[in-house]
């Protein structure tokens, strides 16, 4: 089990983790070193003209063409390449059969791969796969899951609140801010944080998946997501519009409820609506026969589930902003008067570390990450080697993890669960990976993450409180810095 939150950091990592600044200042001379690398690799190369143009000349193009097929891998490229998904073509062999699916850390149950299918639920489908173990772990079961699609719903409804009660709040603002075009561009969308799990748990519940399955709408939820924003976006008009007339804020927010009214209409036509009452009939792993009558959502997640999500917390690694420090995104949410969204920015050997003695304990982490780089997904593999673009195309990648950041080359695109880890002298090697794309790729729809893609890829971990050093959840009762709603750290909830 977790061990008591009075617990400290090791000497080593408390040395670490509060000399922040030498750490910050580390990250800067690795700025400034791959700007002298950048500045050498320019001006000290082939120069093609003596006067460059803004203009893309003819004789560039033939330069760069001689020079192209000078080189005969250059041309056997070309023809591999072209012909075939340059993924299949440039799989690194060794890393492949290196990356194998055995490790020498593993919680003890696991459930069988879900499927968010053609969603962007990966965060409902991550938390709901953690919280499934403990009714798996309680009545012996091989096969068990929560209802995602009644999760959902609910955040679908509440989003579209949220956005509608933020278009109330700027309706003084210039229609072509930068935020109010921001919030309007993707008025509702799939993806989420940690954080509004633990509101709509607090609020709704959960039910098991048998109660409310899956809709054709909840699984491919795009067309919803759009008749949703038509009218988000027409309504954001018409709140401006009343603004713009002299109303009130209270009367705003009339014409908003009339507004929701429609919102709900829509989704649930599309998805069904959620029980309020069930029943729960089921056998458990002794063969007993379980019947339980007139439960409610919010029942059922506190008596049978029991989980504190509100002692739990969310830790980040953003290399661009200070540690140990507390942070939020504008406007970034899905409950009008729950938790706002808050990170604790921590290193990231302090991030594997904890990651490693909560796994350890017998419980899995939560954690969101770019899922989009170093992927091949056939085999289900997460390794910054795997696919080898330099040897395809004489390239390398060299921006550091704070600089992709800052240029938009990464952000968070995905939560899974981390289920174990492989250790070698106690340090990390590769990671178990719980996935949400169904059971056909890697073993058996688990991926293999290795150490190195960790490092440059995992944004954040969720971890509960009393699994998590003291002075790590101090930092909750810091006064927010708050992140521009366009800010990556917020990129898993779009």
């Amino acid at each position: 089990m977790g061990q008591n939150n009075s617990r400290s950091i090791s000497n080593n990592k408390r040395r670490r983790s509060p000399t922040k600044i030498k750490d910050l200042i580390s990250e800067k001379y690795k700025v400034n070193e791959n700007k002298a690398k950048v500045v050498e690799q320019y001006l000290t190369g082939e120069c093609h003209d003596d006067n460059p143009s803004a203009t893309l000349k003819e004789e560039y193009l033939d330069k760069f063409s001689d020079k192209l097929n000078s080189d005969p891998k250059n041309r056997l490229a070309l023809n591999a390449i072209s012909g075939d998904e340059m993924t299949k073509i440039l799989l690194n062999r060794e890393i492949a059969i290196n990356d194998i699916h055995v490790y020498s850390e593993k919680i003890e149950l696991e459930g069988k791969a879900t499927n968010q299918k053609s969603s962007g639920r990966c965060w409902l489908f991550a938390a709901t796969n953690v919280l499934r173990l403990i009714i798996m772990k309680k009545y012996k079961l091989e096969e068990f899951e929560l209802s995602q699609a009644f999760l959902f719903f609910y955040d679908k409804l509440e989003k579209a609140n949220h956005f509608l009660e933020s278009m109330i709040e700027l309706a003084n603002e210039d229609v072509d801010s930068r935020l109010v075009q921001y919030l309007i561009q993707i008025p509702v969308n799939d993806g989420g944080q940690w954080d509004m799990v633990i509101n709509l748990l607090e609020k709704y519940g959960v039910v098991p998946k048998s109660v409310f399955p899956e809709s054709y709408n909840s699984s491919n939820s795009a067309r919803l997501n759009w008749l949703v924003a038509l009218k988000l976006r027409e309504f954001a008009f018409q709140l401006r519009e009343l603004n713009a007339a002299g109303k009130d804020q209270n009367t705003l927010r009339h014409a908003k409820v009339k507004m929701m009214e429609e919102i709900y209409r829509i989704i649930a036509i599309s998805l069904g609506e959620p029980p309020k009452k069930f029943d729960w009939t089921f056998r458990d792993g002794n063969g007993k026969y379980h019947n339980h009558q007139g439960l409610t959502p919010k029942s059922f997640y506190q008596d049978f589930i029991g989980y504190k999500a509100t002692e739990t917390l969310s830790l980040i690694n953003d290399p661009r902003n200070e540690y140990l420090r507390l942070y939020t995104v504008h406007y970034l949410g899905n409950i009008r008067g729950g938790l706002p969204i808050r990170y604790v920015n921590i290193s990231m050997d302090v991030m594997k570390r904890l990651s490693i003695d909560t796994l350890r304990s017998g419980k899995p982490v939560w954690f969101g990450s770019d899922s989009s780089k170093g992927i091949y997904k056939p085999l289900g593999i997460f390794d910054n080697k795997i696919i080898d673009y330099e040897l395809g195309f004489n390239i390398k990648f060299e921006m550091t993890k704070a600089q992709r950041l800052q240029f938009g080359q990464s952000f968070m695109t995905h939560a899974m669960v981390i289920t174990g880890v492989h250790l070698d002298n106690d340090k990390p090697v590769r990671w178990r990976i719980e996935n949400s794309w169904g059971d056909s790729d890697g073993d058996k729809g688990y991926f293999v993450m290795s150490d190195d893609w960790f490092s440059d890829w995992v944004y954040q971990i969720v971890l509960e409180k009393n699994d998590t050093p003291k002075e790590l959840v101090e930092v909750l009762d810091q006064n927010p810095i708050v992140l521009p709603a366009w800010d990556p750290m917020g990129s898993l909830a779009m």
